[in-house]
């Protein structure tokens, strides 16, 4: 399994609007192909900032799969106008599973 964790930086007094399109794309990510989990977090540091950490079975189900779909352009046009830069998209292995 890989996680996507993509850092994004929202236009600042839009959190609650944000926050509430992500909500409403839940659906879109649980139907995903090779999604197994996905939720975002907010950095406590600089507000304006969330990270989504989604699980994928593989890379591809991701990159290749969600990424091509109707689902992804329906991601993008409910969170898109949000953001105030383009998100940071990185994508991790674990290594070591600590507990």
């Amino acid at each position: 399994m890989i996680y996507e964790i993509a850092e994004i930086t929202i236009k600042p007094g839009t959190d609650a609007a944000f926050e509430a399109a992500v909500r409403e794309a839940v659906p879109l990510f649980r139907r995903a192909k090779g999604c197994v989990s996905m939720r975002i977090d907010r950095t406590i540091e600089r507000p304006d900032t969330y990270r989504l950490l989604v699980g994928w079975e593989t890379l591809e189900h991701h990159t290749v799969d969600f990424r091509g779909s109707e689902d992804f352009q329906a991601w993008r046009a409910l969170v898109g106008g949000y953001f105030a830069e383009p998100p940071k998209v990185e994508h991790v292995a674990t290594v070591v599973d600590g507990f």
